[in-house]
């Protein structure tokens, strides 16, 4: 039925297609007589019908419709049709409605299968990581531009046996700290003034385990360069005393 209609829509377009490059020829004299005469021949009609309406076959409605619907409201309103420009204006809204239904029709029942290999990696994130969830996994392969929902991966999960969302032990930053502490060095400026009122800022740096201090510098001016170089400093003592560190960034 549908490939019928258009079909026939088909023709109906090429057709008027032809007959629009045929208008060119005329003058603007006969196109005015030619109109005239198109508007008597409705009124004619309108008349005979009176109170009936006019059958219209599909293609004849998606055809108006295309053509008239890129006018304004207020010019369909003087134009002399068949129907009113509330009707032509519905029969746009179907066709536009029908072809956003054909274009969101599933081709096939159910959800597209996930890419087997998609699903290997998925398993093998979750065996060599038992303690991260779904959504952790997820997370991990969107960083990795693979494009899955979340969902997919927490069915993944559920058909190969594995709980979707472990039970985690929570660690508090206390407990973090205390088994941290041996790795932990924090710095900070310490800000002072002198007798002759000059600002001052001392680099210290703290162990967390053994509450030792470093007084690493003293300047007027801190800048990255001053600040680096106090660090190395610092880890190369550290490494003369028997302590292994590594700098970093920490919130």
């Amino acid at each position: 039925m549908i490939a019928a209609v258009l079909v026939r829509f088909a023709y109906l377009a090429v057709s008027h297609t032809f007959a629009a490059l045929w208008l060119l020829r005329m003058t603007y004299r006969e196109k005015d007589v030619e109109i005239l005469a198109l508007r008597h021949q409705l009124a004619v009609l309108h008349r005979q019908l009176g109170a009936q309406r006019p059958r219209l076959l599909p293609e004849d409605r998606a055809l108006l419709a295309a053509l008239l619907v890129p006018l304004a409201r207020a010019t369909l309103c003087r134009l002399r049709l068949l129907v009113s420009p509330d009707t032509v204006l519905r029969w746009h809204r179907d066709v536009i409605k029908r072809r956003h239904a054909r274009m969101s029709l599933n081709r096939g029942p159910g959800r597209p299968r996930t890419v087997a290999s998609i699903r290997r990696l998925v398993l093998h994130r979750a065996t060599e990581n038992p303690s991260w969830g779904y959504r952790r996994i997820h997370g991990e392969l969107a960083l990795l531009g693979v494009a899955i929902a979340a969902s997919t991966v927490w069915e993944i999960h559920k058909t190969a046996g594995i709980d979707p969302a472990p039970r985690r032990t929570t660690v508090i930053w206390a407990d973090f700290l205390r088994s941290q502490a041996e790795a932990i060095l924090a710095m900070d400026f310490v800000e002072t003034v002198t007798l002759t009122g000059q600002r001052q800022y001392i680099l210290a740096a703290i162990h967390h385990a053994s509450r030792r201090v470093w007084i690493l510098g003293i300047t007027a001016h801190p800048t990255h360069a001053w600040v680096t170089q106090a660090i190395r400093n610092l880890l190369m003592d550290l490494e003369d005393i028997g302590h292994l560190a590594r700098s970093g960034h920490y919130p």
